[in-house]
């Protein structure tokens, strides 16, 4: 009887072991099934679909496109590619001389209508935004791009960070963009409303706010706000026939950046802006976040293998990254140091 009850047990324990051999295959199979369909998704999404067509957002049609931070770098790269597209243009910056010489060569070269505003958003005047509002309410706007931005001069402790640095990425990375947002979707959505034109919301996020980066602790979290805010703005403004996307990148070369050699890895702002522009209303490399955007090819293979092995909030990660930008401050300060010495 005891030798029975003994087979008994280990056929129980048999079963059991095969419930969970089975179970942990089922699982395994359905991961191995959506990573492939992910990694097909992100292959279709960079190299065979076609670039997005902007006559549903007006293209040609006398419509408005927004751009802030338009004066240099990305921001007029975006000008230029959409006037290409023939949008006419309401270009937002500080410098009003650099404005008015870019409206002179686009309005000549493509036959666009470009008007310009300047203030200074790091300000953050009530007065500005009214202007803006006021313009925008006169012209059929269906496309923001919001573009200004800032990061810190060099990666530095949150600790040591200078409080106007602190408050000035905050300013203009958050504070601004929210509200020029407000005062330019408005208009945005009245015209989308008709159902002639859809509407576009574009904002530049970042690989800083994708994966917390230490050194850049204020700007890295900037950023990752305007992630969860623009995320969450798209399902606000979908109903009304409006697409919000975040654009989240890695290095471009720019003033920002202060990058100038280009690489696999850090593209200029004309091949970035125009894998940008060709790939709205796909994900690429954001595969599983809904409203965003990593457009350029070797950046989307960097998220993608990110996401999919360590995560973006892993120990390694962040170590990683804070190894990164201490590099980077070391070689900041040596430099300042070495001018220092030459004056």
């Amino acid at each position: 009887m005891a030798f029975i009850n003994e087979l008994q047990a280990v056929g129980t324990k048999s079963k059991c072991a095969n419930y969970f051999l089975w179970t942990a295959f089922g699982f395994g199979v359905v991961k191995l099934t959506t990573f492939v369909l992910r990694f097909l998704s992100l292959i279709f999404d960079m190299f065979l679909l076609p670039p997005t067509d902007y006559s549903k957002y007006g293209a040609g049609q006398g419509s408005y496109c927004v751009i802030t931070g338009a004066s240099d770098g990305i921001g007029k790269e975006f000008a230029r590619q959409m006037a290409a597209k023939k949008f006419n243009l309401l270009l937002v910056s500080r410098t009003l001389s650099k404005l008015e010489a870019l409206k002179e060569e686009l309005q000549e070269k493509f036959g666009v209508t470009v008007r310009v505003l300047a203030f200074d958003v790091s300000l953050d005047d009530n007065a500005n935004y009214a202007s803006l509002q006021k313009v925008c309410n006169e012209l059929p706007v269906t496309v923001l791009i919001n573009n200004v931005g800032q990061s810190h001069s060099i990666p530095v402790p949150f600790l040591e960070t200078e409080e106007k640095e602190l408050r000035d990425i905050i300013t203009i990375n958050n504070t601004a963009t929210l509200l020029i947002t407000q005062s330019v979707a408005s208009s945005i959505v009245r015209h989308a409303s008709k159902g002639n034109t859809r509407g576009l919301i574009l904002t530049m996020g970042s690989f800083g706010g994708l994966v917390p980066t230490p050194l850049l602790a204020t700007y890295s979290g900037s950023k990752s706000f305007l992630q969860n805010w623009s995320s969450a703005l798209a399902g606000e403004l979908k109903p009304a026939n409006v697409d919000v996307e975040i654009v989240l990148s890695y290095l471009v070369t720019s003033a920002m950046s202060k990058i100038k050699r280009s690489s696999v890895m850090i593209p200029n702002p004309q091949n970035f802006v125009k894998s940008t522009l060709s790939s709205v209303g796909r994900r690429s490399g954001a595969q599983e976040r809904f409203a965003n955007l990593t457009p350029y090819w070797s950046h989307a293979l960097y998220h993608f293998i990110i996401e999919e092995t360590l995560g973006v909030y892993s120990k390694l990660v962040n170590s990683i990254n804070y190894g990164f930008h201490s590099s980077i401050r070391q070689r900041a300060i040596r430099k300042a140091q070495r001018m220092a010495k030459s004056q």
